[in-house]
């Protein structure tokens, strides 16, 4: 396939160098890039004649010019990796420059956003595609196709997935809910689209526990009862995890556990090279998990809630 050209916004942000070297891996190249932050140094990887922007307006300008010129120097592709609530305005900039678009989860922070950009998308014949990695994930494939394959009694299913973040997480634009949606959003959208995506859709929820750092509570699926416990406090870090792990993530269904704490940063080349084949991940599929999640943020907190938040910590303990 003839390579394609990519422009990047966010490239200075923490997700950025997956994006950079997943384009760079499936035979693509990064044309021009954008930031407010100009601790970019790491654009030299990929090459030497990257256009970098600090302005969007000029960067916005810079794509205008490419769209306009000849076809083997317009930007294709648009990889967004800025702040969550950023995500809808730079996808649109992009649509209105002709350029498909891949988004860093989520893809937008509230689902109404979704309607305006699938207008766009048939109004430029352009598509919006977003990274859902976990469904690409070797283990979780294996897993969905043992599920289908041996239906049964609904399944018991619990879902632990702990991030270390530090202080500066609370003063940044993450721990702020308006700008990235969240805990359940901000760390959590990949695993609530990971639950639809192999027990189906919701029938009910509860929440038991939802402040800045933790978000727990149990929701009815088609197919599964799921009881989930999502933290980016470290002190949540199983006991046996020692010293170097900051991160864990565990699937238990029925009596069968998938611990898939490796290989979770290598999957975005399988996203890039569906996406640029037209097969990726778009906002039909996104959906789902961004309408749910909005829920879960409007929702009442029971009063069991520390319950269900220890009890999900003293198991994944064991």
């Amino acid at each position: 396939m003839t390579p394609r050209n990519f422009a990047v916004v966010g490239v200075a942000g923490f997700v950025a160098p997956r994006h950079l070297k997943a384009i760079y891996e499936t035979g693509n190249r990064v044309v021009a890039a954008a930031d407010p932050n100009d601790s970019v140094g790491i654009l030299d990887r990929f090459g030497f004649d990257i256009r970098f922007f600090r302005e969007i307006e000029r960067f916005d300008r810079h794509l205008d010019k490419r769209r306009r010129g000849p076809e083997d120097e317009r930007v294709h592709f648009v990889s967004i990796c800025s702040p969550n609530y950023l995500h809808d305005s730079h996808a649109r900039m992009a649509l209105r420059n002709d350029a498909d678009v891949i988004c860093e989860k989520p893809l937008v922070v509230n689902p109404w956003n979704l309607d305006a950009l699938e207008a766009i998308e048939k109004e430029t014949g352009k598509r919006v595609y977003t990274v859902l990695q976990l469904r690409v994930h070797p283990d979780l494939i294996a897993l969905r196709e043992r599920l289908l394959a041996t239906p049964g009694p609904r399944h018991q299913v619990e879902l632990t997935y702990v991030t270390s973040r530090g202080s500066w997480y609370d003063v940044s634009w993450k721990g702020t809910e308006q700008h990235s949606g969240g805990v359940g959003v901000n760390i959590g959208i990949h695993f609530f689209d990971l639950l639809l995506w192999l027990f189906g859709g919701v029938q009910s929820f509860e929440m038991h526990h939802r402040d800045e750092r933790c978000y727990s509570g149990r929701l009815a699926l088609e197919r599964a009862d799921v009881a989930w416990f999502l933290s980016v406090d470290r002190a949540d870090l199983p006991a046996n995890a020692g010293k170097g792990p900051t991160t864990f993530r565990k699937i238990r269904v029925d009596d069968f556990e998938v611990e898939f704490s490796e290989g979770f940063t290598d999957l975005h080349n399988r996203i890039y090279e569906c996406s640029v084949r037209g097969e990726g991940f778009g906002i039909a599929d996104a959906r789902p998990s961004i309408e749910l999640v909005h829920r879960l943020r409007q929702a009442p907190v029971v009063t069991t809630g520390k319950d269900l938040h220890y009890l999900l910590k003293a198991r994944s303990d064991r």
